[in-house]
Formats: structure tokens, C-alpha cells, sequence
């Protein structure tokens, strides 16, 4: 299984528009819409690495509203729970010792 990660910059009156588009390209398991440089990043899945440039340069291409992306792969995954954990710090909301 290959992971890309594929942060996009999108037209700012389009950017809801290309991410539904990019949610329905095959390949593409998660798309988010961001804070920063990006407007979008988009979590493609892959059985194969050849399917990088069917999925980026085939189908990508052809989604309206994108201006620039930048692909990154992945080299290692890691638990989806430590992963939970991370990005949740600090969201601990009704924590046992929190209640009064």
C-alpha cells in the first residue's frame, strides 16, 4: 500500500468545490481543507506505486479550481491511535479529573 499526501492551492471562490471533486477521484481516501500556504490536502491510498501518476497527473489534473499542488509520499505509517493521541492534545474535554 502506498500513502501520498497531495497538498493543493485552489481558486479561493472554488475551494469547496475542488475538494468535493477531489473526494470523489478514485485513490483519494481523505481530503481536508487547511490553515496555511495550502487550501487543501488530500490523502490518496494506493496498491501500487505506478498508480501515483494515474491518480496525481491523470485524474488530478482534470479537477477544476486547482493552481498548484506538491505530492509527498510516505515512507512508514504509523498507529492510528498514537496518531489520535498526538493531534489530539489538549482536547481532552470531561476528563475523570476534570469534573467537579
Amino acid at each position: 500500500m502506498v500513502t501520498a499526501i497531495v497538498m493543493l492551492q485552489a481558486e479561493r471562490q472554488r475551494i469547496q468545490e475542488t475538494a468535493e471533486a477531489l473526494a470523489g477521484v478514485p485513490g483519494v481516501r481523505e481530503v481536508y481543507s487547511v490553515t496555511g500556504d495550502w487550501d487543501i490536502v488530500a490523502i490518496l491510498k494506493l496498491a501500487q506505486y505506478e498508480d501515483l501518476d494515474d491518480v496525481v497527473t491523470g485524474h488530478l489534473r482534470k479537477v477544476e479550481g486547482i493552481v498548484k499542488t506538491q505530492t509527498m509520499l510516505a515512507f512508514r505509517t504509523y498507529s492510528e491511535d498514537l496518531l489520535d493521541q498526538g493531534f489530539g492534545v489538549g482536547l481532552d474535554e470531561g476528563r475523570e479529573g476534570d469534573r467537579a
